[in-house]
């Protein structure tokens, strides 16, 4: 195998910048670079400039909004310094930073239609977000279609050895590998990342409130952690620690023996915080974490809502009269006067869960049952 050569490769992850921060899904791809990178293989994280114009339809049931290449820019000016928590972009075998507008930007019309001429519709079609679409008669965009040979074509422009994502990914990095097959003679290798998803298979999201950004504060990275399902506590040390397998496997058995998932959700979250930032903010926000939740900081007599499946933070803080509109929710949460378990609420859809506990300012709460 390639990496058994003991050649050094090129290696690269891309990141379309199609909102402000990364998250920690691009985390767990990056955290496999890292790996790479400490062997002395030479790493590429690669900015998807370009791309993120166009919309990656992976998953997407409906066209994404297009983005300006203003928006992208603004989007992307501190991944560097977020994903420096993983990568390192100094020392000996620095990680380099690239974009892809450096070569796609520069395509004329007769470059795009050579690049076209390698894949066919019915190769597209292939791809299970293209064939739901057409059979649900929903419109597929142009863009969205060439999107595959834009991401495609940056192996070649690059000329990686081996490129890095997740497995929602593969349709378009196995389009990478056909064209450095025809247009360079090369083998690129694909490496597939699971997902963080819970044991149904749904995967964390903006509209849970749970997505963890590289941008967080310990004290959010650790809420959120302790927002998750507890089918995605195995999956999380997995993916997120380096917590030694065997452990991992322990743990596993613990909870099929009945012990509380709990105690193993803490340890998660401390290793998470721990892992992206360090010990000391692991250890602060696992005391910030109980003073809210067990040193009575949360009213004994707090009033109660029940919550019913997709029940948003939204229909919560209305239901309970804690606020009195939708509107005024939207101008609460702006303000950041808004908390979820602790945790600034930054989505007013967010959907919330029994046993949560929802703060407006400093004074009012209320726990969904």
């Amino acid at each position: 195998m390639m990496l058994e050569s003991g050649k050094t490769i090129r290696v690269y992850l891309g990141v379309d910048p199609t909102g402000p921060t990364l998250h920690i899904g691009h985390a767990i791809a990056m955290r496999k670079l890292a790996e790479l990178q400490r062997m002395g293989h030479e790493v590429i994280l690669l900015i998807g400039d370009f791309t993120a114009m166009i919309g990656d339809p992976t998953d997407k049931t409906a066209t994404r909004k297009r983005l300006t290449r203003e928006e992208v820019l603004d989007n992307c000016k501190t991944y560097q310094e977020q994903a420096s928590k993983i990568l390192n972009f100094s020392g000996s075998n620095p990680a380099k930073l690239m974009f892809n507008s450096e070569w796609l930007r520069k395509m004329t019309l007769e470059d795009a239609l050579e690049l076209a001429s390698h894949y066919t519709v019915q190769q597209m079609m292939e791809r299970d977000m293209f064939a739901k679409r057409w059979e649900a008669k929903k419109e597929i965009h142009l863009p969205e279609f060439l999107y595959p040979l834009m991401q495609g074509y940056d192996s070649v422009a690059m000329d990686v050895d081996l490129e890095i994502g997740g497995n929602d990914q593969t349709f378009n990095m196995l389009v990478g590998r056909t064209l450095m097959r025809e247009i360079k003679g090369k083998e690129k290798m694909v490496m597939t990342i699971k997902l963080l998803a819970d044991a149904t298979g749904k995967k964390m999201g903006k509209t849970e409130g749970n997505m963890i950004s590289l941008a967080d504060s310990g004290e959010e990275m650790y809420g959120k952690v302790m927002s998750w399902t507890d089918g995605m506590i195995l999956s999380g040390f997995e993916l997120c620690t380096d917590v030694p397998v065997n452990e991992i496997v322990e743990i596993g058995k613990k909870m099929e023996a009945g012990e509380n998932p709990v105690e193993f959700k803490h340890r998660l979250a401390y290793e998470i915080v721990a892992g992206f930032i360090d010990d000391a903010s692991a250890d602060h926000a696992a005391e910030q974490f109980m003073s809210v939740h067990k040193a009575g900081e949360v009213p004994d007599d707090v009033s109660e809502l029940s919550v019913g499946a997709g029940m948003t933070l939204a229909d919560v803080l209305v239901g309970s009269e804690l606020v009195p509109s939708k509107a005024e929710v939207r101008r609460q949460i702006s303000q950041g006067e808004v908390k979820v378990d602790g945790v600034v609420a930054e989505d007013q859809m967010m959907m919330v869960k029994a046993g949560s506990i929802i703060q407006k300012g400093k004074r009012f709460f209320v726990r969904a049952v």
